[in-house]
């Protein structure tokens, strides 16, 4: 009968215990989209799209779009397994993990736009040398780290997550 009332209300409350099914799914969804999306941009010739020998400023930019759909997809998806309690400390900081990896990316891939590259805008035509290689790819370590660091461990007291208020009532 509480039950009925609730939905009535319209307050229905999340079911602590069970996976996000849905948000999983979305989430993993808009993460091999984006990872056909950074494909694009990374390996053109996959796709017969390739009209450059080198990597260059719109290629850069759609290798980013789709990292930032990747992270975006990953963090959905494992918020989802949290099965709607509080983040834990770890899982909090692998979300800012995340984040920085990916803003760690765009400085690195768009260092000749912004002035930070070796290869200056007005004199040379910027392009994805081995430095910016170097630096994008620390910022998906970045990223692996903070994804893994989100995955719901409950042996550890540092990632034991406790049930959001929402669920205490």
């Amino acid at each position: 009968m509480q039950n009925m009332a609730n939905r009535i209300n319209g307050k229905e409350k999340k079911q602590s215990g069970k996976f996000q099914l849905r948000r999983i799914q979305i989430g993993l969804a808009v993460a091999v989209g984006g990872f056909f999306i950074f494909l694009v941009g990374a390996k053109p010739e996959l796709f017969l799209l390739d009209r450059s020998p080198v990597i260059g400023f719109i290629q850069i930019a759609v290798m980013l779009f789709g990292l930032g759909l990747i992270c975006l997809g990953g963090y959905h998806c494992l918020l989802g397994l949290w099965k709607g309690n509080r983040l834990s400390i770890a899982a909090e900081l692998g979300v800012r993990f995340i984040s920085t990896g990916y803003v760690i990316a765009i400085f690195s891939g768009l260092a000749d736009i912004v002035g930070l590259g070796s290869h200056p805008t007005p004199t040379f035509v910027p392009y994805f040398g081995e430095w910016q290689a170097r630096g994008f790819q620390i910022a998906e370590g970045f990223i692996a780290i903070g994804m893994l660091m989100m995955l719901p461990i409950a042996d550890n007291p540092l990632f034991r997550s406790q049930p959001s208020p929402e669920n205490e009532e």
